[in-house]
């Protein structure tokens, strides 16, 4: 049965979306999405999905308020279920409540989501409590459009006042409230983009904060918050103290293999530019991939160098006529996320290298006798061949297949420019493959760098880095991708 969702957002941080609202853009056929809803959650819809933008930029509206009401009417009456997503929350100067009666008038069943509004995720995101025993028991939420039509009687002395929309108007705001008797020194703040990694915040007073907004000429969308509540600030701002705030970093690992990375980044408050430089492939032709399958019973040793390599051999494995039944080689892992990938299929590692490059997996195999021994090895087509050279060298006998390829991503280049053609650029890009940084100079071209801090994630990226004409700024010690992220976090305490 069609049903209209009218879906808070929440403020900008894409994880303050609640558990029902995941739940119903999971199963939506129609997104129809505000300016301020964060964009990451379309990813949450099916891909068949229909996304339409519906703008309600100040001064910009895509669609009238009537006409973003008909276009939901006419998708439910189609039999679709519609999730319209908005920031903050529907029924908080949302306009929700015209849109629950355009439904109702129309006879489409409809359910309102409520979400995290604007006001609560500044309160949580900047330590500024809107209620607190010792400062104020009243909170006044106002929005600041039109200042005559507002009762300043009633709302200038609130001990809490939220003002929504009002940051180009707050200096008459300001006034009005002062004409109540209110103290110039009372504490004032204004925050852009609040939850979000690039939060903007400017803190004053009643008296100061206007021209504060006018000398660092922050722009909406942005709230703002007076009383006695902002003094806790100080003593309660969590968010703006994460290691990485306010710190713009490009991941380039492929999307599917980001996971593990960017939220990490994300957690330590950093804003997260995904910039996959190569995309994972299957392999052309598993000929050479099926026969080794055909013959598993027979390799001594079977080499992992990547989990996308454990991903792809399973896969073929399981097109086979054989299973995890057919394996008696022991197993090699070159590092911890390699190691997982197998662990999760319940196959223990036999041997990993104390670091994670091929000279170290060579150095690993030092105390093992590979006289006569058959090795297979399924990996990525274009790779490094100093395990396979040296491994033959002392008696084994290594098949090389192809299990899987990289490959740019044909929208590199546009979104390349997308992201270091703005006026402000990221501070740090984190290559983690020699393939990330080849693809990225065929991109973007080294020039694209300028200004930007490199952060690499070990020495044969460096290498390729450097032979390329890019500047290493960091190294990880370890080189993994939790060693990654702990030099970011080294570089930022410096």
């Amino acid at each position: 049965m069609s049903k209209v969702y009218l879906v808070g957002a929440g403020p900008g941080d894409p994880e303050l979306l609640t558990l029902k609202g995941r739940r119903v853009l999971e199963r939506a056929d129609a997104v129809l999405y505000d300016n301020l809803s964060p964009h990451a959650l379309l990813d949450l819809a099916p891909p068949r999905a229909e996304r339409v933008y519906v703008g309600k930029k100040a001064g910009d509206h895509e669609y009238s308020q009537d006409e973003i009401c008909a276009m939901l009417v006419e998708r439910a009456q189609r039999g679709l279920t519609v999730v319209r997503l908005k920031g903050g929350d529907p029924f908080i100067f949302g306009r929700g409540g015209e849109e629950a009666e355009a439904l109702a008038a129309a006879g489409i069943p409809f359910e309102i989501v409520p979400g995290v509004t604007a006001p609560l995720g500044i309160a949580a995101y900047t330590g500024v409590p809107l209620t607190h025993r010792e400062h104020t028991s009243a909170v006044t939420f106002i929005t600041g459009h039109e200042v005559n039509e507002i009762d300043w009687d009633a709302v200038g002395t609130s001990e809490t006042l939220v003002v929504f929309m009002g940051l180009t108007n707050f200096a008459a705001i300001a006034a009005e409230i002062l004409k109540r008797g209110r103290s110039p020194e009372t504490p004032a703040m204004a925050v852009r983009w609040a939850t979000r990694p690039d939060q903007e915040t400017i803190t004053g007073t009643l008296d100061t904060l206007p021209r504060l907004i006018a000398e660092r000429g922050m722009k909406p969308p942005a709230t703002v918050i007076v009383g006695e509540v902002v003094r806790l600030r100080e003593k309660l701002n969590w968010f703006e103290r994460l290691p990485l705030f306010g710190r713009r970093i490009v991941v380039t690992r492929a999307h599917e293999q980001a996971g593990n990375l960017v939220p990490r980044l994300r957690e330590l408050g950093a804003e997260i530019v995904e910039f996959p430089c190569i995309e994972i492939q299957p392999a052309p032709d598993y000929t050479a991939l099926d026969g080794a399958i055909s013959r598993l019973p027979w390799y001594d040793w079977l080499i992992f160098t990547s989990a996308n390599g454990v991903r792809f051999f399973l896969e073929r494995l399981d097109a086979s006529g054989e299973d995890l039944r057919s394996l008696r080689a022991s197993i090699c892992a070159i590092g911890p996320a390699t190691r997982r990938a197998l662990e999760r299929l319940h196959l223990k590692v036999d041997l990993m290298p104390s670091e994670y490059v091929a000279e170290s997996m060579v150095a690993a195999f030092a105390a093992v006798n590979l006289t006569g021994k058959l090795i297979l090895l399924p990996r990525a087509a274009v790779a490094r061949d100093v395990v396979p050279a040296e491994l033959s060298k002392r008696g084994a006998r290594v098949d090389v297949v192809e299990a899987y390829r990289t490959a740019m991503p044909p929208e590199a280049p546009a979104v390349a420019r997308c992201i270091f053609g703005k006026e402000r650029k990221p501070d740090w890009i984190a290559f983690t493959s020699s393939s990330t940084v080849t693809n990225f100079v065929e991109a973007a071209g080294v020039e694209a760098l300028q200004g930007v801090r490199v952060a690499s994630i070990g020495p044969v990226t460096s290498a390729t880095a450097r032979r390329l004409g890019i500047p290493v700024d960091i190294e990880a010690r370890s080189f993994t991708i939790d060693g990654l992220v702990t030099a970011l976090l080294e570089a930022a305490r410096q």
